[in-house]
């Protein structure tokens, strides 16, 4: 019988389909972060309540297109920097080229974490 550890890795990898406007999307390695069920809690709780701020900011009569879409990208990079701690890109991975990707790749956020989510998925367990 093999034996495991209780403990999970602190990371693990999942390849995403990352969107390219115009093109197929493209198979890429990213690099997350694990969180036991608590911390990942909490986590979703802080997202829900940035978005649902976002949202409200979002109805003002006095936004404008650009900064909703900024809110949007601050919003998604930041996600994006809690969960992902590397990736199979050309471009090296920091904070700026989270906000790049993030900024020019318009799917690519729900991309990256739906594939964070489907890894917690206890249908990947299989038989």
């Amino acid at each position: 019988m093999a034996k495991i550890k209780i403990a999970q890795n602190p990371t693990f990898t999942a390849e995403v389909q990352v969107p390219r406007i115009g093109g197929e999307s493209v198979p890429v390695e990213f690099e997350f972060r694990y969180m036991d069920r608590v911390a990942l809690a909490g986590m979703f709780d802080r997202w829900n309540k940035a978005r649902d701020a976002w949202a409200e900011k979002a109805k003002s009569e006095d936004a404008t297109w650009e900064e909703v879409t900024a809110g949007e990208i601050a919003l998604q990079a930041e996600q994006l920097g809690e969960i992902v701690n590397g990736w199979d890109l050309e471009d090296k991975f920091s904070q700026k080229a989270i906000l790049d990707l993030v900024r020019t790749c318009t799917g690519a956020p729900k991309a990256v974490i739906d594939a964070f989510q489907a890894a917690y998925s206890p249908a990947r367990l299989g038989n």
